[in-house]
């Protein structure tokens, strides 16, 4: 089959529209063509007064390697088809043992399971439906379960997102993570999007698949179970040690253990550290939750074409840099994990703590958009030089929206119209915020840093150039977003074990490994691979 690259097409364009532009574009008549099929499809808004779709297709012709030579364009290749190979590997000495199960622990197993190796998974949290019960509650009253939240239990921290499968890895091994969520009852549509997403509601039943295929194939799944410790011998590790929610502890004799926790397993962290795990503080981000009327994104980004059935909710994707001079000198400042049509969400982990996140269905059709607006933190910022001075630099943010919020997990909230004037917001305008429990408005200087206010103002003006808008007066941001990424990084070689124990591999988001959902997973598929490649050296 040959691929064929940016072949513009209407916003209500038919397949045999298509499998018309597709033999217009190869220059041979429509009977020369078999299948042509969709392979990628992304919008083009750039001219407003042209939005299309561009598509990427493959199509079957006859005598393929003379039009290739015939034509001689770059946009047209031969279709190189994508099949994931499983390692070959004898069963493992002992069972391999996975703690956490997000994106990346789930892939580890799948990967370790589907290659016959039985692999044992520790979650500290509940089973998705549990979960989802648990975190519903937590909304709807405040009462915080610091061990099943939204970032602990299964499917990880992703599960209450977006479900964006997009990602800036160009490792093959995506494609892999793609097709195993379509198996799992995804959307095929993920496949061919540019930018595929699965929503919330959506996403638990995927991951419950993936779970019952892992245990179908022999692996095992423990809910409510905490890695709480390591056992060790000559550098290596021979097994953990575990805690059930009843109190009831265990050890797994085990000489290979995937460290996929994710970025808010602080507990755990800790351990680590008192445990000589080589580890480092690293950059992250920290900001706040923005709030804007999906109309308005939808008419800056669509122009006439906003309320066209065939493009949903508009996203968007912002950064800019600031000048070398003032507070924020030099800072970045950048929107993240923007959810069209979606919701801020309470995603505590520890008490007395208020931190924010977003999320969307899969319909995208809430009435507002939402993104985190961040700035860069590095370990210079954090005023200590401890591998876990990240963490402390969470927290003091957390507690104090926290105690802004009223101390019962309500959000503070400004106007931006209102930030951008350093001034307490007393009321809240058009733009209605979807967080629950609740917000109270506020002054967010209140429980962000000066350079961190600062830079978030410069960056909402500057960014407002670039998306007429974002600026609006009445737009709501909440905070505080501090968990972009994990703040500390377990240093690992390229046999992907710790540089301090063998037979550790740190894996995924937690570990500094990855960011979102596909490139934790890929990475939970790395390491699996290298368990088993490992084991026959």
């Amino acid at each position: 089959m040959l691929r064929i690259a940016e072949i513009p097409m209407p916003l209500d364009f038919t397949e045999k529209e298509l499998r018309r532009q597709t033999a217009r574009r190869l220059k041979v008549p429509e009977s020369a063509l078999g299948e042509v099929r969709l392979y990628r499809k992304s919008v083009d808004a750039r001219k407003k007064n042209d939005v299309h779709f561009t598509c990427t297709v493959e199509a079957q012709v006859d005598g393929e390697k003379k039009v290739l030579s015939r034509l001689r364009d770059s946009k047209i290749q031969l279709a190189q088809p994508y099949e994931y190979c499983l390692p070959s590997c004898e069963p493992l000495s002992q069972r391999p043992v996975i703690a956490g199960f997000g994106p990346a622990g789930l892939f580890a197993a799948l990967i370790l399971a589907q290659a016959g190796q039985k692999p044992i998974v520790l979650e500290r949290g509940a089973p998705v439906d549990e979960r989802s019960r648990t975190v519903e509650h937590f909304w709807s009253t405040g009462e915080l379960n610091p061990e099943s939240n939204v970032q602990f239990g299964e499917g990880g921290a992703g599960t209450f997102s977006d479900g964006k499968l997009n990602t800036g890895t160009k490792d093959p091994r995506a494609r892999k993570v793609l097709e195993e969520f379509v198996k799992a009852g995804a959307p095929e549509q993920i496949l061919t999007d540019a930018k595929p997403h699965i929503g919330t509601d959506r996403l638990p039943g995927a991951v419950k698949a993936i779970r019952e295929t892992i245990i179908r194939l022999g692996g095992e799944v423990h809910f409510h179970t905490t890695l709480t410790g390591l056992q060790v011998r000559e550098g290596r590790l021979t097994g953990v040690m575990t805690r059930k929610s009843t109190g009831e502890m265990g050890i797994i004799e085990t000489d290979a253990l995937i460290l996929a926790v994710g970025h808010s397993a602080r507990d755990t962290f800790s351990m680590l550290y008192d445990a000589g795990l080589h580890m480092e503080a690293k950059a992250f981000s920290v900001g706040a939750r923005i709030e804007h009327p999906q109309s308005l994104i939808n008419k800056a980004q669509y122009g006439p074409a906003a309320e066209h059935p065939a493009l949903g909710a508009a996203d968007y994707k912002l950064v800019v840099h600031l000048p070398e001079n003032g507070v924020a000198a030099g800072r970045g400042v950048y929107t993240f994990c923007m959810c069209p049509g979606g919701f801020v969400v309470a995603a505590a982990s520890e008490e007395g703590r208020v931190v924010t996140n977003g999320m969307s269905c899969f319909a995208r059709d809430g009435k507002n958009a939402n993104a985190a607006l961040l700035v860069g933190v590095a370990p210079e910022d954090f005023g200590s030089g401890h591998p876990l001075a990240g963490i402390d630099f969470q927290r003091k943010l957390e507690e104090a929206a926290f105690r802004v919020g009223g101390g019962d997990y309500h959000a503070p909230a400004q106007r931006v119209e209102d930030f951008l004037q350093n001034r307490a917001s007393t009321r809240l305008g058009e733009v209605e915020p979807t967080y629950r429990p609740g917000v109270t408005p506020c002054n967010l200087s209140a429980c962000l840093p000066e350079v961190i206010t600062e830079a978030m103002r410069q960056g909402i003006r500057l960014m407002d150039r670039r998306l007429h808008g974002f600026a609006y007066p009445d737009a709501v941001l909440t905070g505080t977003e501090t968990r972009s990424s994990s703040p500390v990084r377990i240093i690992r070689d390229e046999s992907c074990q710790s540089v301090s124990l063998r037979g550790f591999y740190p894996c995924g988001e937690g570990a500094g490994y990855a960011g979102g959902i596909i490139s934790a997973a890929v990475d939970g598929i790395r390491c699996a691979e290298k368990v088993m490649e490992n084991s026959q050296k």
